[in-house]
């Protein structure tokens, strides 16, 4: 398996609203799940052989909340699907890349995640997903 656009995250201020123009596009729009962990909301956006995630904070010190508040609603991160996140997480590392966080995370739809700081990736917030 290659390495793929999984999705592209958006940081909206509410979900029902974000959700109106892809509707109206025709597409169809996953139930919304909570993500404890990162204290979001998100739906999923199915476009071609990637997605549109659409994040809504659910707490004021979420990191969505943060970013909308600081840099208005808009795109947030992009992310890549990877066949094996384990052997890239440790081979990120090796090579000195700097990770938001080194833990391996499980978020929405049961996806493991990890983020890759900005500082290593050109100024892109870059989330690295396990394919399936």
């Amino acid at each position: 398996m290659a390495v793929s656009i999984d999705h592209l995250g958006i940081a909206v201020k509410s979900l029902a609203a974000a959700k109106g123009i892809y509707e109206k596009l025709g597409l169809q729009i996953s139930p919304e799940e909570t993500v404890e962990q990162e204290k979001v909301r998100v739906a999923m956006v199915p476009v071609g052989e990637s997605r549109v995630e659409l994040l809504e904070a659910t707490s004021e010190d979420s990191t969505i909340a943060k970013f909308i508040a600081k840099r208005g609603e808009g795109l947030h991160h992009v992310c890549l699907r990877v066949p094996d996140l384990g052997a890239v997480v440790a081979k990120l590392k090796s090579d000195g890349v700097r990770l938001v966080s080194e833990e391996i995370k499980t978020g929405a739809g049961g996806h493991r995640y990890v983020f890759v700081h900005p500082a290593s990736t050109g100024g892109v917030l870059l989330e690295l997903v396990e394919g399936h």
